[in-house]
């Protein structure tokens, strides 16, 4: 739907699907109640989420063709796609293969671009496309950034010729996350200042990469959205979409809190673990067990911030509670500041695996989101 200045809808990462079908059917039943529930008069916006079998299906044939008319005879519109995971993204250990392929691994880039060939054709003239995909990879793949770096060069030229060609103003998000490649706004700064200095055309590769910033990554990071997106602006880096997510937070001094955050671990996704010490340092853990099992030696953190998306809507029951605020504090600044972004998501993944206390109906908790950003 139209937002602001820009257009929101929410990630159907949440709905599992594989193929092409499988993908659509879910639109069919999950997308469309959605759409019932918060924008009945439309236009609705469907952040899409294809895997990479997907995209190759609706390449094929006429089927590109046959879900454009698809989407028009239901009033409804994609301007944005979750390129990060890859391959399957639920009822099955995804953690650390999230990231795979990384972006050194040449499919990475021909999965992107097939990413942005479709999304040339479906994306709206007036509001452009964006793609977002994962911070170049992860801490633990020790990746050689110079195989990352190229890649990413090329995938520039290619979105901007694809760009003059359809008319259409296409970018890519790189999706700073907990112990990825880079996490925080200093390692992306950085990130950035490489990428750059690598490139032989600053200007093309400032105006097709950008940064897709996720409000739980940033929270779990202690950081504030004011300092961080002002950064990045001030640097005249793009801000290619904004994720609105919220992550679990507690101190794990307080009786009953640790105790309360383990049903949170779960063997499908990674849920990281960053730990504040009362002097300041930050200490991180690359998956829930870890951090409890540095509980159990004993350890003097005073927070811990947990990468598990609940919904917006939702406070847990103290002594845990959201980082909700963080979200709510960056659609402030982007309120002061307009024209930085113009795209925005609600991604909140989990619902397959969230703890008895959240389960609602995947539509009703979707549209609870939609009320919580719109207010």
């Amino acid at each position: 739907m139209h937002f602001d200045s820009g257009h929101l809808a929410y990630c159907t990462n949440i709905h599992p699907a594989e193929s092409w079908d499988e993908t659509h059917a879910a639109l069919v039943r999950h997308a469309l109640k959605v759409r019932d529930l918060v924008a009945p008069s439309g236009p609705f916006a469907i952040g899409l989420r294809l895997s990479a079998r997907a995209a190759r299906e609706l390449l094929a044939g006429d089927q590109l063709a046959r879900f454009r008319d698809w989407l028009e005879s239901e009033n409804a519109y994609v301007f944005t796609i979750n390129g990060f995971p890859y391959g399957n993204f639920h009822g099955t250990r995804v953690k650390e293969k999230v990231f795979q392929p990384d972006w050194t691994d040449p499919a990475r880039l021909e999965y992107t671009k097939e990413l942005f060939t479709i999304l040339s054709e479906l994306a709206p003239l007036e509001g452009g496309g964006s793609v977002s995909t994962l911070p170049g990879s992860h801490k633990t793949f020790h990746a050689d950034e110079a195989l990352i770096l190229d890649p990413l060069i090329e995938l520039a030229g290619f979105i901007d010729a694809l760009s003059e060609v359809s008319g259409r103003d296409l970018h890519l998000g790189l999706e700073p996350e907990p112990l990825g490649h880079f996490e925080n706004t200093q390692e992306t700064l950085r990130f950035f200042d490489r990428l750059l200095d690598a490139a032989p055309d600053h200007e093309l590769v400032k105006r097709r990469i950008g940064i897709n910033y996720d409000s739980c990554h940033f929270a779990l990071q202690y950081e504030d959205p004011r300092s961080s997106l002002g950064a990045f602006a001030a640097e005249g880096l793009r801000i290619s979409k904004i994720h609105l997510s919220a992550a679990v937070a507690l101190d794990p001094r307080v009786p009953g809190a640790v105790e309360a955050i383990r049903p949170f671990d779960e063997p499908t996704y990674f849920h990281q673990v960053i730990a504040r010490h009362p002097d300041g340092q930050l200490e991180r853990y690359v998956d829930l067990p870890d951090g409890l099992a540095a509980y159990d030696s004993g350890t003097t953190a005073e927070q811990w911030r947990v990468h598990f998306h609940i919904p917006l809507d939702a406070q847990p029951a103290p002594p845990l509670r959201s980082t909700r605020q963080h979200a709510a504090d960056t659609l402030a600044w982007c309120r002061e500041f307009p024209g930085h972004c113009h795209h925005f998501e609600i991604e909140t993944y989990t619902w397959g695996v969230l703890p008895a206390e959240f389960r609602r109906e995947v539509e009703d908790q979707i549209a609870a989101e939609y009320r919580w950003v719109l207010a």
